[in-house]
């Protein structure tokens, strides 16, 4: 039997600053990981592709509206 993935968790950079909103996504086999940074052994909400496509293209181009950052989420 193969040992489980282990995920390399990215934070959003949708997240606060200041150490104090952060999201945390990790992209899995069949899904993405979504949880807060905060309560890192806490529950976690996976996402299938379909769903996690749609939530990313409804995001604005950028954070600021004009020309900021990208947000740090990929499809």
């Amino acid at each position: 039997m193969p040992e489980p993935l282990t995920p390399v968790w990215f934070k959003s950079s949708y997240s606060g600053g200041s150490g104090t909103e952060c999201v945390e996504c990790a992209h899995m086999n069949e899904v993405t990981l979504i949880r807060d940074s905060k309560a890192s052994t806490g529950p976690l909400v996976a996402v299938h592709p379909p769903a996690w496509q749609a939530f990313i293209r409804s995001l604005p181009e950028s954070r600021d509206g004009g020309g900021g950052r990208e947000p740090n989420i990929s499809l």
